[in-house]
C-alpha cells in the first residue's frame, strides 16, 4: 500500500501535462501512486498518459468512456486509490520540489491527522506571484492539530481540493465525493473541514497554481457560474441531516455568501446582463439558510454587502457598490495629494536645514536599502567609534527595521523630519547602495560608496545592454545619484575597473579593501565556533554553506537549481547544510517553497536573516555558490569554494558578467547536480587543485584585502591622516572634484 495516492484528472491540457507529471515523478519521496484520469480528453493528453504509464509503474491511467467533468473524474480516481492519503492535483498545475517529503514528515510528526493543508503560489502566464493570503494562517498553526470548531478562522483558507492531503479512510468513511458542475471543490472541502477531528497545517508552498490566460472554465463568462448555487445547496442539505453540526451552519453560511459575492464581482465570470439574476439567487439562498441567531458578518465592505442582502434589491445594491468605488477612488486621491504635500514640505525642510553649516562631527550610515546595521558601513561605523569617537554616527533605517537595531545605536527613520535634519547637516555619508535621489549633495560633504562586494555580474551602465536585467531600474537616474559619490572603495583592481566602467561618474577609487572583510583576514576560529553554537550546529560537523544568487531571466529572481533537502541527505552524517538566500529573495516565495519548512524540521539551517553575512562565512567550512559575490569574500578565509554553474549560459546571457567564472573559478566547478554531489562524495572539493585555484583567485581579485580596510577609511577620510603606509595604492578617476583633493591634503 503506497503512502500517497495522487489523483490527476486530465482534460485538454496536453501543453501542460508533462510538466505536471514530471513534478510528481521527480519528487524525492517516492512512496506514491499516480492515478491519472483521462476524462475523454479530445487532444493528445490520453497518449501522453499512456506513455508515462509505460515508463513508470507508479502511474496508472483510467480512460473514461465519456466526459464526466472535473468532480466526477476525481471520484473515479478516488475509487481506485490505495494510498493512506489522497492528494488531488489539477493537470495544468505542478508540485514544488520536495513537497511529498515535507508532507510525509509533517503527517508523521502530527500522528496522521484527517487533513493536512499546505500552501500554494499563483503562477500567472507572465510570471510567478507572491505568497498566498493563507500563509499567515498556516504559519500560526505551528505543529499542533486542531478542529474547525476550536479554530473557525481556518475556514478562511483557500478551500480547494488540491492544497491538502486527506486520509483516505476519512474521505471514504464519510462518503465525501464531488458533485458535477463548477465550484465542486468548496462544498466538499467545507464538509471535510467541519467533519475532521484533527487538522494539521504545513507552512510550505506545495503547488504552483497555474493562472491560464485562456481556457480556464472559471474565467469564462457565462451562465455556468450559476452552478455555484446547487453546489452550496448540496452542502446545506447535508447539514440538515447532521444536527450535531449545527454549530457550523452560521460559519458556513458566511463562507458561502462570501464566495458568491466574490463571483458576482468578477467581470470574467458573471456577465453584466446576468448580474441582477445572480444577485437575486444570492438573496434567495440567504433567506433560505439564515439561522435564527444570524451569522458572523465580516468587517468592512463584505459585511455591508451581506446586510444589503436582507433588504436591498439589485439596483440598490449596485448603486451602493458604485458609490463605494467612487469613495474609495476619492479617498485614494486625497491620500496621494496629502502624501505629495508631506513629501514637498519635508524636502523644503531639508533645504532650510541645508543653509546651516555642515556638522564636521556627524556621519550618517545606511546599508542594504536601510534594512539595518550591516555590511561595510557597519564595519566603518564600529571602527569610527573606536578610533574617532568624536564622530557621531547616525543610522538611517526603515520603520520595520528599528526593532532589529543593536542597543544604543542612534538612528532616524527614512523620510522623517529628523531624517531630513540629520542628512542636511552630516559631513560624512556612508552607504553600500545609493541614497534617495531627492537629497541634493552639499558642497563639502563626503560621500563614501562601499558597494556590496566585488562584482561578477554587470552593474550600473553595463545593464543598458541587458534589457531584462535592468527591467524596473532607471539607469540614468542611478548614474545621477552616483554622481554624488566622492569615494568608491575597492578590494582589487578588477573591482576598480568594473565600478569605474559601470558608474562613469566623478569619484575617487580608494584601494582600501572591503571593511566588512577585515574579520575574515586572519579569522579568529573562536568567533566561528560561537556562531555555530548560536545556530545550533554541532561543533564537529562539516558546515556546507550554500549561497545562491538571483536570476534575471525569471520574474521574481528565484530559480531552484537543485533540491536542498536532497543535497543535505547526500552530504551524509557529520555535515550541516546552511542556506543563505540573496537579500532580494528573502521576502519572496523562495523560503515558502520549502526552505523554511526544512529549517523547522532540522534538515538544514536557514541563515538568510542573519544580519552579518561575514559571521555566516566564519561558521562554514566550504562555500557552494553559483555566481554570488560572496565568493570574493570567502577566499580570504582560505577555505574551499565550489561553483555550481549549471545555468551559466542563461545567466551570462541575461545578466552579463565581467569574466567567465567557469574558466576562472576559485575552486572546482559543477555543471549538474550529479557533478556537485560527486565532488563532495569523493572529497574532491577539498583537494590540492581546489587549494591552487583558490589561491590564484585570491591573488587576482583581492589584492587590497589585508584586514585594515575599515581603519584606512576612517583614518583617511574622517581623521585626515595621510601616508604611503596608510593608502599606498590610492588612485583617482578622471574628473574628480576638487573637494576630494582638498580633503586628502588637509
Amino acid at each position: 500500500m503506497p503512502r500517497f495516492s495522487i489523483i490527476v484528472p486530465v482534460y485538454n491540457v496536453q501543453g501542460f501535462l508533462r510538466e505536471c507529471l514530471d513534478s510528481v515523478l521527480g519528487q524525492s519521496h517516492g512512496d506514491f501512486e499516480v492515478i491519472a484520469v483521462d476524462d475523454r480528453s479530445p487532444d493528445g493528453s490520453g497518449a501522453i498518459l499512456d506513455e508515462y504509464a509505460a515508463r513508470d509503474d507508479r502511474v496508472r491511467v483510467l480512460h473514461l468512456a465519456e466526459n464526466v467533468g472535473l468532480g466526477r473524474a476525481r471520484n473515479a480516481g478516488l475509487a481506485e486509490a490505495a494510498g493512506d492519503y489522497v492528494l488531488f492535483l489539477d493537470s495544468d498545475d505542478r508540485y514544488t520540489p520536495g513537497l511529498l517529503a515535507a508532507v510525509a514528515a509533517r503527517l508523521e510528526a502530527t500522528g496522521d491527522p484527517d487533513i493536512l493543508v499546505f500552501d500554494h503560489v499563483r503562477t500567472h502566464w507572465w510570471g510567478r506571484g507572491g505568497r498566498s493570503e493563507a500563509a499567515d494562517l498556516l504559519a500560526a498553526a505551528g505543529l499542533e492539530t486542531f478542529t474547525v470548531r476550536e479554530s473557525p478562522q481556518y475556514l478562511n483558507l483557500f478551500l480547494v481540493a488540491w492544497n491538502k492531503a486527506c486520509r483516505r479512510a476519512f474521505l471514504q468513511g464519510h462518503g465525501l465525493e464531488f458533485a458535477p458542475g463548477l465550484y465542486e471543490d468548496a462544498p466538499v472541502t467545507y464538509r471535510a473541514m467541519v467533519l475532521a477531528e484533527r487538522i494539521a497545517c504545513l507552512d510550505r508552498i506545495g503547488v504552483e497554481y497555474r493562472q491560464r490566460r485562456q481556457g480556464a472554465i472559471t474565467k469564462t463568462p457565462g451562465r455556468r457560474h450559476f452552478e455555484i448555487f446547487p453546489q452550496y445547496e448540496g452542502l446545506f442539505a447535508f447539514l440538515e441531516q447532521r444536527p450535531d453540526l449545527d454549530w457550523a451552519r452560521p460559519l458556513l453560511l458566511e463562507r458561502a455568501l462570501d464566495h458568491m459575492l466574490f463571483v458576482l464581482a468578477r467581470e470574467d465570470r458573471v456577465r453584466p446582463a446576468d448580474r441582477g439574476d445572480f444577485y437575486r439567487e444570492i438573496r434567495s439562498f440567504h433567506r433560505r439558510h439564515l439561522p435564527e441567531g444570524g451569522f458572523p458578518e465580516p468587517e468592512g465592505w463584505r459585511g455591508v454587502e451581506m446586510r444589503l442582502l436582507a433588504s436591498a434589491p439589485y439596483p440598490a445594491y449596485a448603486a451602493a457598490r458604485g458609490l463605494r468605488d467612487l469613495r474609495a477612488a476619492a479617498l485614494g486621491g486625497r491620500r496621494r495629494v496629502a502624501r505629495k504635500a508631506s513629501e514637498t514640505a519635508l524636502r523644503g525642510w531639508y533645504g532650510v536645514q541645508s543653509k546651516r553649516p555642515l556638522d564636521p562631527h556627524l556621519a550618517v550610515y545606511a546599508a542594504s536599502h536601510h534594512r539595518g546595521v550591516s555590511g561595510d558601513p557597519a564595519a566603518i561605523y564600529e571602527k569610527a567609534r573606536e578610533i574617532a569617537p568624536h564622530i557621531r554616527g547616525v543610522w538611517v533605517v526603515r520603520e520595520d527595521a528599528v526593532d532589529t537595531l543593536p542597543p544604543g545605536v542612534d538612528h532616524v527613520t527614512l523620510g522623517s523630519r529628523r531624517y531630513h535634519e540629520v542628512m542636511a547637516r552630516a559631513t560624512y555619508w556612508v552607504n553600500n547602495v545609493n541614497w534617495p535621489g531627492t537629497l541634493a549633495k552639499r558642497p563639502g560633504s563626503v560621500h563614501v560608496q562601499t558597494h556590496q562586494g566585488t562584482p561578477l555580474k554587470y552593474m550600473g551602465a553595463d545593464l543598458l545592454t541587458k534589457p531584462g536585467a535592468r527591467h524596473g531600474f532607471d539607469v540614468p537616474q542611478m548614474l545621477r545619484r552616483a554622481d554624488r559619490w566622492d569615494y568608491s572603495l575597492v578590494a582589487g583592481r578588477h573591482a576598480e575597473r568594473a565600478w569605474e566602467r559601470a558608474y562613469p561618474c566623478h569619484f575617487t577609487s580608494l584601494r582600501t579593501g572591503s571593511p566588512r572583510n577585515d574579520v575574515l583576514v586572519g579569522a579568529d576560529p573562536e568567533r566561528g565556533r560561537a556562531v555555530r553554537e548560536r545556530l545550533g550546529i554541532p561543533a564537529d560537523h562539516t558546515v556546507v554553506l550554500y549561497a545562491p544568487t538571483r536570476r534575471d531571466y525569471r520574474k521574481g529572481g528565484h530559480v531552484d537549481r537543485f533540491d536542498p533537502a536532497r543535497f543535505a541527505a547526500d552530504l551524509g552524517p557529520g555535515h550541516t547544510l546552511v542556506v543563505r538566500l540573496h537579500p532580494s529573495l528573502a521576502t519572496g516565495v523562495a523560503r515558502g517553497l520549502g526552505l523554511s519548512d526544512l529549517h523547522r524540521r532540522g534538515v538544514l539551517v536557514d541563515a538568510t536573516d542573519e544580519p552579518h553575512v561575514e559571521e555566516v562565512l566564519l561558521a562554514s567550512d566550504v562555500l557552494v555558490t553559483d555566481y554570488s559575490a560572496l565568493m570574493f569574500d570567502y577566499v580570504l578565509l582560505d577555505r574551499p569554494v565550489v561553483v555550481h554553474a549549471d545555468d551559466w549560459g542563461a545567466f551570462a546571457a541575461s545578466r552579463g558578467a565581467y569574466f567567465d567564472i567557469t574558466a576562472d573559478a576559485p575552486g572546482h566547478v559543477s555543471r549538474s547536480y550529479r557533478e556537485l554531489a560527486w565532488l563532495f562524495a569523493s572529497g574532491t572539493w577539498q583537494d590540492e587543485e581546489a587549494a591552487r585555484l583558490r589561491s590564484g583567485f585570491r591573488e587576482r581579485y583581492c589584492e587590497f584585502e589585508d584586514g585594515r580596510a575599515a581603519e584606512r577609511v576612517v583614518r583617511l577620510l574622517m581623521l585626515g591622516e595621510r601616508g604611503g603606509a596608510l593608502l599606498p595604492a590610492a588612485r583617482r578617476t578622471e574628473g574628480v572634484a576638487a573637494r576630494a583633493e582638498a580633503l586628502i591634503d588637509r
